[in-house]
């Protein structure tokens, strides 16, 4: 796994190039999980059912959708890690970027909904342990 390194700078710079697409892969995943949902149903519904069945045919063209779905969302998250953004959570749209606090590495952290980023974390902490950036000489 290659690591790039960021500054708050450079991560806000990303911001603009990323968000559109973390967007559309929330979406993405929002839907992902619906089929995945009434492909659960489906799958108890036509147990034993004839393949012609209407259910069993549903089943089968919700379960290639999901197929293609869940190859597009893998083709947009390997994009998003090769620009060195570490996703963490698709639905808060949740991104980490590595950078070094002195000679700690670190995160900063970003959610979709955020103007810029503006905290950072522990590696080990995560998004509960996160701190404004602001403070972060002082820790």
């Amino acid at each position: 796994m290659r690591i790039t390194l960021f500054t708050p700078e450079e991560a806000n710079r990303l911001l603009g190039q990323i968000r559109p697409g973390l967007e559309q892969l929330r979406g993405r995943k929002r839907e992902f999980d619906r089929l995945d949902t009434r492909i659960g149903v489906l799958t108890v519904a036509t147990a034993g059912a004839d393949p012609g069945n209407a259910d069993a045919l549903e089943l089968r063209r919700l379960a290639e959708k999901r197929a293609r779905l869940g190859a597009a969302m893998a083709r947009d998250l390997a994009e998003l890690q090769e620009l060195g953004v570490v996703v963490k959570d698709l639905e808060q749209g949740l991104c980490d970027f590595y950078a070094l606090a002195g000679d700690r590495l670190v995160f900063l952290c970003w959610r979709l909904d955020e103007p810029e980023v503006a905290h950072w974390h522990s590696l080990e902490g995560g998004f509960a342990a996160r701190r404004p950036l602001k403070n972060a000489e002082r820790e």
